[in-house]
């Protein structure tokens, strides 16, 4: 009891309204039906109150992945984005946003980008893990950079309030990071049957032999999203990836119109990836 009144004492004294200001005159039942009238109204809402503090702590871990070529103009192709994780030189971003092959004969390279507007850190890519089955790619560099925090493997809650900060549009919006709040709709199978066995590609039917649950979000990705960090409003914890070709290539292989929904690959899938030898870049 004593937890609870003081866990309704610290609600009530970071609420804002005048009818929580009243709190001083209140008896101790009616503080905790106050404090019960604040959570389930919206009235209070600590993820709310964090989330720009948050973007503020997140937005160095955030990079950008690009061709570097010497001799074209210009020198850079924006293509995606990604995140920093410990201990602060490896990148995660979709493999999909590294995977075509390059012109070796005009020195072309996957390069990351880190800092943000005009004047972008190049870092070379050491090594590489990839996952091309839950399009996900971890890349090394040299330099240390600030890193965000992992999730535990869990699946979080639906229902639960998210963000996702990345490079939406990099090749026209360039290299200013933009966060786009996002609530937990589904978790959902990867693909599921179709009602005619014609529309089911290659790709589909592997997934539907091995299939594994994603995020769907209703918040709005964009081209230059994928790879980005979809963390938690309250603590900030990264908890999945963001992901467009893999997802909409299945469960939106039959529409003609691809939805407008968002989806992302559950943090446990990082997680097992994490643990494995890397590669050689072999750009």
């Amino acid at each position: 009891m004593y937890q609870f009144t003081q866990d309704a004492n610290a609600i009530l004294a970071q609420s804002g309204s005048a009818v929580m200001k009243m709190k001083l005159n209140m008896t101790q039942s009616s503080r905790f039906l106050l404090c019960a009238v604040a959570l389930l109204t919206g009235t209070w809402r600590a993820d709310a109150q964090n989330l720009p503090e948050l973007i503020t702590k997140l937005k160095p871990s955030v990079v950008a992945l690009a061709i570097y070529n010497p001799t074209a103009a210009p020198r850079l192709k924006l293509l995606g984005s990604g995140f920093v994780v410990p201990p602060g030189n490896q990148i995660v971003t979709n493999y999909h946003v590294i995977s075509a092959p390059l012109t070796s004969s005009q020195n072309e390279s996957y390069v990351v980008l880190s800092g943000h507007g005009q004047q972008p850190k190049l870092h070379q890519i050491l090594s590489k893990r990839v996952a091309p089955q839950y399009d996900m790619a971890v890349l090394e560099i040299a330099e240390t950079l600030p890193a965000a925090r992992l999730a535990s493997a869990d699946y979080v809650a639906e229902g639960t309030e998210l963000a996702f900060t990345g490079y939406p549009i990099t090749g026209v919006l360039g290299l200013y990071p933009a966060t786009h709040g996002a609530l937990l709709s589904a978790v959902t199978p990867v693909a599921i049957p179709a009602d005619n066995s014609q529309t089911i590609s290659a790709a589909t039917l592997r997934q539907l032999r091995d299939p594994f649950l994603i995020y769907q979000l209703d918040g709005t990705a964009y081209p230059g999203n994928s790879g980005s960090m979809l963390y938690r409003q309250d603590t900030g914890e990264v908890v999945g990836v963001i992901n467009m070709v893999l997802v909409k290539s299945s469960r939106e292989a039959i529409l003609s119109d691809p939805s407008g929904i968002s989806y992302a690959i559950p943090v446990r899938h990082l997680h097992q990836l994490l643990s494995q030898q890397p590669t050689g870049a072999q750009q």
